[in-house]
């Protein structure tokens, strides 16, 4: 699938890593909630691929995963194939922390499977093929502790004076391993901004940085390893998930003189879940703003923090 295992990083780690990195904004309370996203990878404008995602998440645990697909043009440049990626965990103290990753990398010259059993952030367990080869940098034990998976990498807790799409969501360095690459993805507060979803979410967002380091694991010579990190200008765009205090990946991009490489949400769909008991009210229960109507479906909207408003679907009444 992907010419370079390494292309989970742009597509998934980085912000498919995308598909579904997820961030928390506020304190340790949470509610329940659901995501259901789908994103167009497009390069020089052209659609190359596209990711879907799903994510889950209750009061002490989440579930996330996540299938990418990439061609076209990147063929013969960065990736072409197929990929499947899912992960679970629990929350603990507003922090998630995973228990489980799984991946499957599928192209025209090879195929890798990673299973990652995690405990309190260190590899426990690990089952990757293929083997490594001896002309990548080693992953050592000490790669293996201390780490993020790539779909839990950016479900990360803000500081805890932060108030919904808070700056503070964005600073932070994310030590991701997938099983067989170890790397840093390091994020600075760029600016604030608004985008509109075809389906799903409108309204603000918070932009941040993202710059790309190899740890172990990578060949040097890569070109997607040199592509990322020869100081190429790379945002990602946070949009809340309604009934939490959590951030999704809505764009992600990378600019470079060649042509720009994009992965823009086009389907950002939420659901809420009543939060659990000892949720502070104005998460638990956010202040109505209007019901409304979007490409024939009803949404109603709501404001959730300090004047963020977003909008879900009404569900339709059960058949009787």
């Amino acid at each position: 699938m992907f010419r370079s295992r390494t292309v989970q990083i742009t597509i998934l780690a980085a912000g498919s890593a995308f598909a579904l990195i997820t961030a928390t904004a506020g304190d340790s309370a949470h509610g329940e909630g659901n995501l259901d996203a789908s994103y167009t990878i497009s390069f020089a404008r052209i659609p190359v691929g596209e990711i879907t995602a799903t994510a889950v998440f209750g009061e002490s645990e989440y579930a996330m995963s996540a299938r990418a697909r990439a061609g076209g043009v990147l063929k013969a440049l960065l990736v072409d194939g197929e990929a499947s990626f899912s992960t679970q965990g629990t929350i603990k103290g507003g922090h998630p922390v995973p228990t489980t990753f799984i991946s499957k990398i599928v192209s025209n010259t090879e195929t890798s499977d990673v299973t990652m059993v995690l405990d309190e952030g260190n590899v426990k367990e690990l089952a990757a093929t293929p083997p490594p080869s001896s002309d990548r940098v080693p992953v050592t034990n000490s790669n293996r502790q201390g780490i993020v998976d790539p779909l839990t990498a950016l479900l990360f807790s803000a500081a805890a004076a932060g108030e919904g799409l808070s700056p503070e969501a964005c600073r932070h360095t994310l030590p991701i391993f997938d099983g067989h690459h170890r790397y840093d993805l390091k994020l600075r507060f760029k600016r604030m901004d608004k985008v509109t979803a075809e389906k799903g979410y409108a309204g603000p967002v918070v932009v941040c940085s993202v710059s790309y380091e190899a740890i172990a694991g990578h060949r040097a010579n890569i070109l997607l390893v040199k592509y990322l990190s020869e100081g190429r200008e790379m945002e990602i765009a946070l949009a809340p998930i309604a009934g939490t205090r959590l951030l999704a990946p809505f764009r992600l991009s990378v600019v470079s003189t060649l042509a720009n490489l994009m992965i823009e949400a086009n389907r950002f769909e939420t659901s809420m879940a009543p939060a659990p008991a000892g949720t502070p009210a104005n998460v638990a229960h956010p202040s109505d703003i209007s019901p409304t109507r979007r490409d024939g479906v009803d949404e109603r909207c709501v404001e959730v923090r300090s004047g963020v408003v977003v909008c879900q679907k009404v569900p339709e009444p059960a058949p009787k």
